[in-house]
């Protein structure tokens, strides 16, 4: 391709611009070679004349195509140079408002100045796992690409940021670390991920400063490394710093500032816990105001050290520590405000020993005065035989203090740093690591320092391995391809490294000048230019001796030497540090210990020596002397070497301009910029191989109209653009052929676009030529019948037209002088009319003047004589003021000197005993009270010691009875208990009959209150009728505008109910996640502890314990204070420290834990004393004989027997008395005779204790009858008796064996009895003295600390006293209020659980009751069909299953754990749902309840488990979503509520529950159903969310509808390795068949299905919105042309399956609209109304999205221009849009389930073999 085809006319080119660096012109004609200039026409019409260099051949740049004009790639533009970069750049930052570019693997970020909603979460997500690519350039698409590589090469990554001050690094490197704590959260409970952002707050506060090129500036770089865990979750960070700028601290240029922390703090100087730092505000200080102006615009100091103090707690720095950093950088300012005198000879200078700022200083670091005071002045030399100390002029002061500070402010720096990392460490082992490089760009100012020297020769470094990677990517890409690959030429900066980092280089030369003892910048300069003066990189300036020239990669900078020594040295007295060593203050003394200092020191400690003191201080001073260049140059070493082990991303921030303007484009400062950060570098070595690269099915899509038809006959495409580019472009050398690409040089593209456009130009004049000619054909035709016509009109209309004038003519003569005569006459009728109103007027104006006159003195004389009256007042009272300022004066000197006396009497002894006399009485009541109590515990005391003296007498007197009975014959006593038994027997019948009588009654009343009800309901329906009648003639009477309001009420209350719906659903949501998330702890805790053995599975136990409220569930009460507890866990310690009466409960409940902790230890000793004394009195009881043993193991078995029979006894008793009571109460409750009851209550007990009385009796006959009979045998010489030894009056009588037995049992059982009641007794006793101990122990407490209160208060003012005593008094009612919280809290728990006892009871009542009257009914039958004697007929299924409780875990296995789909094909639908509503129904009928209960928990727990296990299947989670709402539908249509009993038939309704109201259980089976949606859905959105983009947006559902343009390196890049599937709208299709398949066949409600296809399509919805939004190569016509068929084929879906309703089709509407709007012409004002009016789905936001984003797909096709958007812009002001650009994918709309009756009777289902239920029975 010759340059005079390339250079033909209107090509456009690019000249050099001195204002735009470079301008657009094109060529009036033709270019020959040989021409020494070139014709062009610039952009404002002008003509100019352009020359060129003939020899060199410098022809101007070409410039793009207009196709290509704001690619995304700068690699995709066709022609590669600098002029075609920038104007990409600015196009795209101007018009479209895109502050991101990719420039190869370089990601290029202009800084807005304003801030851009691209930023928010929604953003976040939708990046994440998307290619590089695909979307949009973004910071968070560079994040996305290291963390994806990260996760699939397993190897760490790298992001570099670089650019100048102002240009935005920081924040491109807080968004990219945002994205990676946003995506991959922590891997524990620490947040770490929230720790890594608070670190921003704290190193903006300490390492950032306003510069004159931006307010935020980063007066440091850092490089801060994300680590990750195997799951590539964080798991901690780490920070490294780099060269901070430490002069800024005692030095600012104008319009600066220091750094931010200082006026952070000035400004919060006003707080109470910061008066100690003596601060004030930031213009009293030297350090802080040398800049000027302290403040910056829009930023709120005191709000962002707030900011700063919240960081720093997050990260953990205790409050103590951050007090002491705050006072260290207050010392600073203090130590810049020091006064400094110089004395008279000049050579020494002092400092006042009252220097307010010298004392503050020292007395914030903790150091000594006089020693801070003497260092500052002085300095002391060392030589081997003496130590001088030598005064400093006022120059050499300054500077060692401002060397001090720096030095102070530095190390407080990396302190601070280094507590972020240890804040940011963690313990867990790191996988791999993303690291964030925010390092400053290449500098160059009018003075360049050693500052700029050190970050140049960083860039230096980075530079060079930036090019490095860049050449070995596009190296590794051509060998991909398998093309042959050739060596670009690319600059290497090595030479101008090794002139910095060589041996004898710029820094060797330095440090060894530092070495020097009078070593100075001149020398070190003069050593340069002597070693250095033949290096291409080094020059000398002509006009200075004491500065250097170094060439860098970027450009030229000058250094002046001046002061490079010094900040190299950076050097410190070792005096005033080792002042600063002995600080007080630890964290003042540890900031400057180092390890090295001690040893030496701790080496030498042993020694005498004088001079053994002298090594350790030359070891440390050359620990000091290690140059900041030496250390800059390790540390860079480590970063390189860290770098080059990872894979690096770039991203370059360019500033646009230096007045921070928002969007305001300088092309000077950009190209600047762009030739500085390496950008044109990569531009340069892509268009020094391939840049521009062509998929061949691109490729002939693109330029097939290039074909010829015989080739079009071929079906090989890749053999198609070999013969096409073959014969288009003869040099072989501008395009390769790849593997699966076609490879072209620069200018390839451009060349190939021209002819293209050259083919369809031809084609369009040719079309253009035939139907110009046929147009002027019918143009003519048309023209000549309208001449012909037009001029017979014409002439017939002139001879009208003469007629009309002659007429005219005749008319108007007699119309003049008709006229004329009137005029005239009315002329004079004017004139005389004037004459007499003006003479008039003049006579009347005469005689107002006159009147005038004498008003005006006649007021004048009434000012007078009031002026006079006020100056005499005046003077008056001017007198009467001063009198009394006289008095006043003489009044307040005599106040003052009695508030003198009274200061002085306040003072004395007198008056101070005055005040006490209220707290002296206080004492005095105190002590009384302390005695009273004394005397009350002395009191109680003797009670107890009278109460035990009368206990043993009692029991005396009870032994001696016991011998008495013993001793006398009684005679059986059994009739009369049978007569009192008879007597019992006749009050229960008598109390029964009254009962009756009662339940009479209330059947009555209940009878009457029904009737009543009834009429009043009938009154009610009445009254119902007529509101309805009025209703329907107001809403027949009322206006459109009634209508219109209740619709839009109606509207409102819809939407709250959803909105409610959907709060609640998400709460379910967030707990089923709570849950999982449980579960996953409790998983990975039993897999790190490995404990053997078996560990049982929480999940089989009961989840309704949290989920339900049903009164069965709860088996123990949560007391008060573990609720509490438990408020505090759920709403977070800052809420809960903020509710006071929570904490005073958690105090309390403290309290009295520690309480119970005390007793319970005291209970302890003493059962370990009882346990010492038991055991030495067991010891002689193991000597018994066997048969005794024997013999008392059968008494025991005996004994065992009796008792349980006398509990029966006792239960039947008391049952009888509660039965007794119980009428008795409902007697008085309807009668009101309290009377009558307490006095059968009072016969009652006084039997009773008669009945215990005879039984003792009887059991002491009988105990006399066997202890005879038993020495009667012992006489024999039989057993041996315990009661042989006693002697009984009438032994001889004979007795029955058994008779004696049991009366030796009862006696025995007697004894135990009087025995328990005796220890109970004393128990008691002795519980009753701990609890007396333990009050006056309590009460000693108390007043213990009334009194340390008291002691306090007396030390305090009275003011303070009052005010303390009122929060004592405030406390004390607040624990009182909190008790009788407590109390009327546990009334109504009891309240609540004695009611609902009530009802259960209530309900059993009933059903004995019923069941004893089914049971007489059953006797009756049974009678009869003994009588009678009829075979009986089979019962019917009752729609009922049994089965027993053992079988359960197998019923639940069946049924649900181990239940497949498939097994129950060609069933019923929801077939377990109606068995387990059978069983359910069995467990009311029996009523039993907690059989209900468990299988109901178990089925619930089954479900959840399953699907826990099956947490990806569909079919699974919709076959139970199906049988979990069907059990719900059941539990509703069988409740016997009427409400949900309308369409059962009557068999249905027998099948109604009887017994138990399971309200409660429905709502947890509704909770677990809007799980089981929740879970569906995930599951579903998980299949189809790959396939949404590639059908939709990319696939071509219109084969050739859509045309290809170049893409750049991104569509290249490694994240496309695995390569991706592409999936046509077809694919959605069949995915969506198979979920509405799936759901029908397993019997989901329609309704459900429709909420669920509703989900689905606003996903689809939001996901192809918000890929559009953030993807330029989509948004065209072609793509909405695209879309819209695609979003037709969905709806064509919907229709055919009965889904199309309203609701579903308006979640499509905002893609269906931004698919019009792609469509639409977008030129007038016109199509700007159009759009408006049409995109109501869409927010402004939106709408100018996809204007911006909008791209021509050829050059026939015009952009849409700024002002278009403009328009649009103001046209939308007015709507009050969401302020976010996205649509949230994830939003989950609530779900309802309606309630849909089954038609089955239970009794008609047949249970299936397969599932292996044969236990249950059909009943």
């Amino acid at each position: 391709m010759s340059v005079s085809e390339l250079y033909s006319q209107y090509t456009k080119v690019w000249i050099p611009d001195p204002d735009e660096v470079w301008r657009s012109a094109e060529l009036t004609k033709d270019y020959k070679e040989g021409e020494k200039s070139l014709q062009l026409r610039l952009e404002d019409e002008t003509i100019r004349e352009y020359p060129i260099d003939v020899q060199g051949n410098q022809l101007p740049f070409l410039r793009n195509p207009d196709i290509l004009v704001g690619e995304n790639d700068l690699t995709a533009l066709s022609y590669l140079h600098e002029p075609a970069v920038l104007h990409n750049l600015k196009v795209r930052f101007l018009e479209s408002n895109h502050i991101y570019t990719y420039c190869g693997i370089v990601l290029v970020a202009i800084n807005p100045y304003e801030q851009l909603p691209i930023y928010g979460q929604d953003v976040i997500y939708a990046y994440s796992g998307q290619n590089m690519g695909d979307m949009d350039p973004h910071i968070f698409a560079v994040a996305e690409e290291a963390y994806k590589q990260m996760a699939r090469d397993e190897k760490n990554q790298s992001i570099i940021v670089s650019g100048e001050s102002g240009a935005g690094k920081t924040v491109s490197a807080k968004y990219a670390m945002r994205y990676f704590a946003t995506v991959s959260g922590s891997a524990s409970d620490t947040n770490i991920e929230e720790k890594v952002l608070a670190s921003s707050p704290i190193m903006e506060a300490i390492g950032n400063a306003k510069t004159t090129r931006n307010d935020n500036s980063s007066r440091f770089g850092k490089y801060i490394q994300i680590g990750f865990d195997k799951r590539y979750r964080i798991i901690g960070a780490n920070m490294r710093t780099y060269l901070l700028e430490k002069s800024r601290v005692v030095f600012q240029a104008d319009d600066e500032r220091n750094y931010h922390i200082f006026y952070q703090l000035c400004a919060a100087a006003s707080l109470p816990e910061f008066e100690e730092l003596s601060l004030t505000c930031a213009e009293d200080f030297f350090y802080t105001s040398q800049g000027g102006d302290t403040s910056i615009e829009g930023v709120d100091d005191a709000e962002d050290f707030e900011k700063t103090r919240q960081a720093f707690t997050l990260l953990g720095v205790r409050e103590s520590h951050q007090i002491n950093i705050f006072k260290i950088i207050a010392s600073i300012l203090h130590l810049g405000n020091v006064e400094i005198q110089a004395e008279r000879d000049g050579e020494s200078c002092s400092i006042s020993p009252e220097d307010e700022h010298l004392s503050n200083f020292c007395q914030l670091l903790g150091v000594e005065h006089s020693q801070m005071q003497h260092w500052l002045c002085h300095r002391k030399l060392v030589t081997t035989s003496e130590t001088y100390v030598k005064t400093m002029s006022l120059q050499q002061v300054v500077n060692a203090r401002n060397a001090l500070a720096k030095h102070i402010y530095a190390q407080l720096f990396d302190w601070i740093v280094g507590h972020i990392n240890k804040a940011l460490h963690t313990s867990l082992k790191q996988h791999s690591f993303i690291g964030v490089l925010d390092i400053y760009g290449f500098e160059t100012f009018d003075v360049n320092s050693f500052e700029q020297f050190c970050i140049n020769y960083a860039n230096e470094k980075l530079q060079q391995q930036f090019n490095l990677h860049v050449f070995k990517l596009e190296q590794e890409e051509y060998m991909k391809e398998q093309i042959p690959w050739t060596l670009i030429d690319f600059y290497d900066n090595q030479p101008c490294i090794d002139l910095i980092e060589a041996k004898l280089g710029i820094l060797d030369l330095l440090d060894e000048e530092c070495k020097v003892p009078k070593g100075t910048d001149q020398n070190w300069a003069q050593k340069l230019y002597d070693r250095h003066s033949g290096s291409q990189h080094f020059q000398k300036p002509r006009m200075s001796n004491t500065a250097f020239i170094v060439v860098h990669f970027a450009d030229k900078v000058e250094y002046l030497s001046e002061s490079f020594l010094e900040k190299n040295r950076d050097t410190v007295y070792e005096e005033q540090i080792n002042i600063l060593k002995a600080s007080k203050f630890p964290l003042v003394a540890d900031l400057f210990h180092d390890g090295k200092d001690s040893a030496p020191a701790a080496a030498t400690s042993s020694k005498i020596s004088v001079r053994s003191a002298r090594p350790p201080l030359k070891a440390s001073n050359k620990e000091h002397k290690k140059t900041v260049g030496h250390q800059f140059r390790t540390s860079l070493q480590l970063l390189m070497e860290t770098l080059n082990t990872t894979t690096p991303h770039y991203v370059r921030c360019i500033k646009p301009n230096d007045e921070k303007l928002p969007f305001c484009f300088d092309p000077k400062r950009a190209v600047q910029q762009l030739r500085a950060c390496g950008v044109l570098e990569t531009i340069r070595i892509s268009a020094a191989g391939y840049p521009s690269r062509w998929a061949y099915h691109d490729f002939y899509n693109r330029y097939r109209v290039l074909v010829k038809k015989k080739e079009l006959a071929n079906t090989d495409k890749k053999a198609i653009c070999k013969s096409v580019l073959e014969s288009l472009i003869k040099d072989p050398d501008k395009f390769q052929f790849g593997r699966t690409k076609i490879f072209f040089r620069a200018g390839q593209v451009a060349y190939l676009e021209k002819l293209r456009a050259d083919k369809f130009r031809a084609a369009t004049i040719m079309i253009q030529k035939t139907v110009r000619g046929w147009l002027q054909k019918v143009k003519y035709r048309r023209l000549k019948a309208a001449t012909l016509t037009l001029q017979r009109y014409c002439r017939g209309h002139l001879a009208r037209r003469l007629a009309e004038h002659l007429r005219r003519t005749r008319a108007a003569v007699v119309l003049q002088k008709q006229y004329r005569m009137r005029r005239a006459h009315q002329a004079y009728q004017r004139v005389h009319r004037a004459t007499v109103v003006i003479q008039a007027f003049a006579r009347g104006m005469f005689v107002r003047r006159l009147y005038h006159q004498v008003l005006r003195e006649h007021k004048a004389t009434i000012i007078q004589k009031h002026v006079r009256g006020w100056m005499a007042r005046r003077r008056f009272q001017r007198l009467r003021a001063a009198a009394i300022v006289i008095q006043c004066g003489f009044r307040r000197l005599k106040a003052k000197q009695e508030l003198k006396a009274l200061k002085i009497e306040a003072r004395s002894a007198e008056h101070l005993k005055r005040l006490n006399v209220g707290m002296e009485n206080k004492v005095v009541q105190l002590q009384r009270k302390i005695d009273d109590q004394n005397k009350e515990f002395k009191m109680l005391s003797e009670q107890l010691s009278a109460i035990t003296s009368t206990h043993a007498t009692e029991v005396e007197k009870l032994k001696e009875e016991l011998a008495g009975y013993q001793q006398s014959q009684g005679e059986d006593s059994s009739p009369q208990l049978q007569e009192e038994v008879e007597s019992l027997r006749t009050e229960l019948q008598r109390a029964h009959s009254e009962r009756k009588v009662l339940e009479d009654a209330h059947t009555r009343e209940k009878d009457e209150l029904r009737k009543r009800v009834a009429d009043l309901e009938q009154e009610n329906a009445l009254l119902k009728d007529e509101k309805d009648q009025l209703n329907n003639q107001i809403l027949c009477q009322s206006k459109d505008e009634s209508a219109q309001s209740s619709v839009q009420e109606n509207l409102l209350m819809k939407k709250e109910l959803e909105e409610e719906r959907s709060r609640y659903q998400n709460l379910v949501k967030e707990y089923s996640r709570l849950e999982q998330r449980y579960d996953n702890l409790r998983d990975e805790m039993t897999i790190i502890k490995q404990i053997p053995g078996h560990r049982r599975n929480p999940s089989n136990q009961s989840s309704l314990e949290s989920d339900s409220n049903y009164p069965s569930i709860s088996t123990s009460e949560v007391g008060d204070a573990e609720d509490a507890l438990q408020q505090v866990e759920e709403i977070g310690l800052e809420k809960a420290a903020m509710d006071l009466t929570l904490f005073l409960k958690l105090q309390k409940r403290v309290r009295e834990l520690e309480q119970e902790r005390k007793k319970l230890q005291v209970q302890l000793e003493k059962k370990e004393q009882q346990d010492s004394k038991k055991i030495p009195a067991e010891q002689p009881s193991s000597d018994l004989d066997l048969d005794q043993d024997a013999d008392l193991a059968y008494n025991s078995l005996k004994r065992q027997e009796l008792e349980s029979e006398n509990k029966k006894l006792k239960n039947e008793l008391n049952e009888l008395r509660k039965a007794v009571a119980d009428q008795a109460s409902e007697h008085s409750a309807t009668h009101d005779t309290p009377d009558s009851y307490c006095l059968l209550l009072n016969q009652l007990k006084l039997a009773h204790e008669e009945l215990e009385v005879r039984k003792e009796e009887v059991l002491i006959l009988r105990s006399q009858i066997v202890s005879a009979d038993q020495r009667r045998q012992a006489g024999k010489g039989s057993e041996p008796n315990i009661n042989a030894r006693t002697s009984w009056p009438n032994s001889e009588k004979h007795v029955d064996q058994e008779d004696a037995i049991e009366a030796y049992h009862g006696v025995c059982q007697t004894n135990r009895l009087l025995e328990a009641q005796l220890q109970a007794q004393s128990r008691e006793h002795e519980e009753e003295v701990e609890g007396l101990k333990a009050q006056v122990e309590a009460l000693k407490e108390e007043i213990d600390k009334q009194q340390q209160t008291f002691c306090q208060t007396l030390l305090l003012s009275p003011e303070a006293q009052v005010e303390f005593g009122i929060q004592q008094e405030m406390s004390r009612l607040t624990n009182e209020n909190l008790d009788l919280k407590e109390l009327v809290e546990k009334l109504e728990k009891n309240e609540r659980k004695l009611k609902k006892q009530l009802k259960i009871y209530m309900k059993k009542v009933q059903d004995l009751e019923a069941a004893q009257a089914l049971g007489q009914s059953e006797r009756r039958r049974h009678e009869l069909n003994r009588q009678v004697t009829v075979q009986r007929k089979e019962k019917d299924f009752q729609g009922m299953l049994e089965y027993h409780k053992e079988d359960e875990a197998l019923l639940i296995r069946n049924l649900v754990t181990d239940l497949k789909p498939q097994a129950l094909a060609g069933t019923v639908p929801c077939l377990p749902a109606y068995i387990l509503y059978m069983c359910i129904r069995h467990a009311d009928y029996v009523n039993d309840d907690l059989k209900l209960h468990s299988l109901l928990t178990s089925t619930i727990n089954g479900i959840k488990k399953v699907l826990k296990k099956h947490s990806d299947d569909f079919e699974m989670t919709s076959f139970w979503l199906s049988n979990t709402c069907r059990l719900l539908h059941c539990l509703k249509q069988y409740s016997g509520d009427e409400g949900f009993m309308t369409q059962n038939t009557a068999k249905q309704n027998e099948h109604c529950l009887k017994n138990f109201d399971l309200t409660e259980y429905r709502q947890v089976l509704s909770d677990l159903s809007i799980q089981i949606y929740q879970q569906l859905i995930k599951i579903s959105e998980g299949l189809l969310q790959p396939m949404i983009v590639s059908a939709m947006l990319e696939n071509e559902s219109i084969q050739g509808l859509s045309g290809v343009k170049p893409t750049g390196y991104r569509k290249r890049t490694s994240s496309l390795a695995d390569g991706d599937k592409s999936y046509c709208l077809e694919a959605i299709i069949r995915q969506m068949n198979s979920f509405h398949t799936v759901m029908c066949d397993q019997g989901l409600d329609p309704e459900i299905i429709l909420q669920v296809f509703k989900q689905l399509f606003y996903m689809i919805n939001a996901v192809t919105l918000n890929n559009l939004l953030l993807r330029k190569d989509v948004c065209s016509w072609s793509t909405g042309m695209q879309l819209r068929y695609n979003i037709s084929q969905l709806e064509e879906w919907l229709r055919g399956r009965n889904l199309h309703q309203r609701e579903v089709a308006e979640t499509m509407e905002p893609l269906i609209q931004a698919a019009q709007l792609l469509q639409l012409k977008k030129k007038s004002p016109e199509d700007a109304e159009a759009i408006c009016s049409l995109c109501t789905a869409l927010s402004t936001q939106q709408i100018v999205k996809i204007l911006n984003l909008y791209t021509p797909l050829n050059e026939f096709e015009e952009r849409v221009t700024v002002a278009f958007i403009r328009t649009i812009q103001a046209q939308l002001q007015e709507r009050n849009d969401p302020q976010h650009l996205l649509l949230d994918f994830k939003h989950m709309f609530p779900v309802l389930f309606p309630f849909n009756p089954s038609s089955l009777t239970m009794d008609s289902i047949h249970i299936p073999a397969c599932l292996n239920l044969e236990f249950l029975n059909e009943v």
